[in-house]
């Protein structure tokens, strides 16, 4: 007897159907991380992402045409542990190299200082330039340029998973006191949108009044990560 709640089995085929939408089609995953195949995947190239960035790698890839791309996600919530990124990511390029012509890397440093970066030069792969997706959303000189230190940033992800990423892991959820520890140096919040969401811009709103931070809203659409893709899509 199908034991499934009503409600996981609706968010379940809204998946499936989003996936059919986009021409994407689930592969076995390596142990936990999230495996996407983009179109037929016969170029044998591999995109090894961050799960926050999975949405944007898909959407870049379907409006250019990149069907020989095939993508594999890491659990995003491994950016609340970024001292594990460096491993989880050689295991996962070790585990797939035998079966692909080139793997890149689409993670930044992401909090590792330095280690990813010296895990993917052993292995011989490229990885994205920047300190962080927020950086290469907006553009690393552009971001660079601003020399913001007061700001916290959310993406688009960020903004879906904020009480996930954000509210419950710093535990402001039963200790709302420990706002003013976590962003007391904070002055704004900048929402870096990568879409045209006005829900999502609301709930950004929220998410700024929610940490008593200024609200600045960004448009960088892709940034810098679009460049790396086409670059690595044209080897």
């Amino acid at each position: 007897m199908d034991q499934e709640p009503p409600r996981r089995r609706q968010r379940r085929a809204t998946r499936q159907s989003r996936r059919h939408e986009l021409g994407v089609r689930a592969v076995p995953p390596l142990e936990k991380p999230v495996t996407y195949e983009i179109g037929s995947g016969n170029g044998r190239v591999l995109i090894l992402a961050c799960g926050a960035i999975a949405h944007e790698i898909l959407t870049v890839t379907q409006l250019n045409g990149w069907t020989h791309l095939d993508l594999q996600c890491l659990p995003a919530i491994l950016h609340n542990h970024p001292e594990r990124i460096p491993d989880a990511v050689r295991a996962a390029v070790q585990a797939r190299s035998g079966g692909y012509d080139a793997i890149y890397v689409a993670y930044a440093d992401c909090g590792t200082g330095g280690q990813l970066q010296q895990v993917c030069d052993g292995l011989g792969v490229e990885m994205i330039a920047g300190p962080h997706c927020y950086s290469f959303f907006e553009g690393n000189d552009t971001f660079a340029a601003r020399e913001e230190y007061t700001a916290f940033y959310l993406t688009d992800f960020l903004v879906r998973q904020f009480d996930a990423f954000v509210w419950r892991p710093l535990g402001l959820d039963r200790f709302p006191d420990l706002r003013d520890t976590y962003f007391g140096h904070y002055e704004k919040l900048v929402y870096q949108s990568q879409t045209t969401d006005v829900k999502l811009l609301s709930k950004a709103q929220v998410c700024a009044d929610r940490l008593g931070l200024h609200f600045e809203h960004r448009h960088t659409g892709f940034g810098d990560l679009t460049d790396h893709l086409r670059d690595w899509a044209a080897r």
